[in-house]
């Protein structure tokens, strides 16, 4: 239902916080209906079956890409979710490494690249530069060895979200002046690109539909990452 509702604000380009509690007005309800008629038509599948294991998501998207509209990319939400099977008795480093490398081969098998989300360990929260690193994924090992990309999003405004002065302090006035400048802004860190350069992309970010978007050219991109 969350991921639904996502997908819906970005489409339509109405809040999420709007389509939650249903504060919807006439011109809204024209983009939501025309949107939730496109994805509808969209050749898009989502199976929220949880703890599914490597075997059985495999099967399902062998299945998947003998149907009419074929298969071209997977996306596995969360890779932490996905277990090895009922009766394992390894642990979770080494199911980790068993579900990555099934998730490279299941890529090669059928010719579709696949995009699988990681939670970060809480190292991150350790830094002063909050900019996740190869070394923050959970379980980390396989998943940089097994990934031809691994890439991060990041937003600075979150942090200095987290990190309010008190109000009526010169302190307070400089913490709002940044959170203006870079509350629309956020970062794709690229920590591997097996064919690559690797580097940070600069985003534009709406909070409001949770969508993300181009900056103007020649703001992009930036090449000291890890310098």
């Amino acid at each position: 239902e969350q991921l639904a509702m996502r997908i819906l604000a970005d489409a339509s380009g109405v809040s999420s916080d709007k389509l939650r509690k249903g504060e919807i007005d006439a011109s809204d309800f024209g983009r939501i209906r025309d949107a939730a008629v496109e994805i509808g038509e969209s050749p898009l599948y989502i199976d929220a079956t949880g703890g599914l294991s490597i075997s059985k998501l495999a099967a399902r998207a062998r299945r998947l890409k003998r149907m009419e509209h074929g298969l071209d990319l997977i996306i596995v939400d969360y890779l932490q979710l996905v277990t090895t099977g009922e009766n394992s008795q390894k642990n979770r480093v080494q199911e980790v490494s068993e579900i990555t490398g099934g998730l490279k081969a299941l890529a090669k098998e059928l010719s579709v690249p696949i995009i699988a989300l990681s939670q970060l360990s809480r190292q991150v929260e350790q830094r002063e530069d909050k900019r996740p690193q190869l070394s923050d994924l959970r379980e980390s090992g396989s998943i940089e060895q097994d990934a031809d990309c691994v890439m991060f999003v990041y937003r600075e405004s979150y942090y200095l979200g987290r990190a309010e002065p008190k109000e009526g302090t010169e302190e307070h006035l400089n913490w709002q002046q940044e959170m203006d400048r870079l509350e629309h802004q956020a970062e794709v860190v690229i920590g591997k690109q097996r064919h690559g350069p690797i580097g940070i992309v600069k985003l534009a970010f709406d909070a409001n539909t949770t969508k993300f978007g181009n900056l103007a050219h020649g703001q992009a991109y930036s090449s000291d990452y890890g310098d």
